[in-house]
């Protein structure tokens, strides 16, 4: 079978979006007619498809921050981690919203930098892994959530 044709045809019958969407029988879907819905078996996506969609995430953030603070690639990786993580959950305008923090690190003044974190509205919204990031960010060693492991 042509999996090319297949593709094609499967495009044409299911459109294309980007974004979930609901189906004509309500179940959300998104990309071309992947059902992503818990309330149907077997929606969902893979541990694999997962992993492939953090990955690309975390490619075009790393591209992002190269352009904007390009500085950030001479911190260690658990300082790489928090900017990086940051910006994937604020995104990087609301990362560099961190004007005073973000100077901080760059100029190394980390108990700065730490302060900063903590004293943001994120880490009001946020304020388990605000205090983890900030620690990461201040002693520059991994700081894992409990029940998982780090390097």
């Amino acid at each position: 079978m042509n999996g090319t044709v297949v593709a094609k045809q499967l495009m044409q019958e299911e459109g294309s979006r980007g974004t979930v969407y609901q189906d004509t029988l309500g179940f959300w879907t998104i990309g071309i007619g992947r059902l992503v819905d818990a309330r149907k078996a077997g929606a969902g996506l893979s541990t694999e498809e997962v992993q492939y969609l953090l990955q690309n995430d975390i490619k075009k953030i790393e591209t992002h921050l190269d352009a904007a603070i390009p500085w950030w690639r001479e911190l260690n990786e658990p300082r790489q981690a928090v900017i990086l993580g940051m910006a994937f959950q604020l995104g990087i305008n609301g990362l560099l919203q961190f004007t005073n923090t973000l100077a901080a690190v760059r100029y190394g003044n980390f108990q700065g930098a730490h302060d900063g974190i903590l004293n943001s509205k994120w880490a009001k919204q946020t304020p388990g892994r605000a205090e983890r990031m900030a620690l990461q960010m201040l002693t520059g060693q991994w700081q894992a959530k409990e029940g998982f492991t780090l390097p």
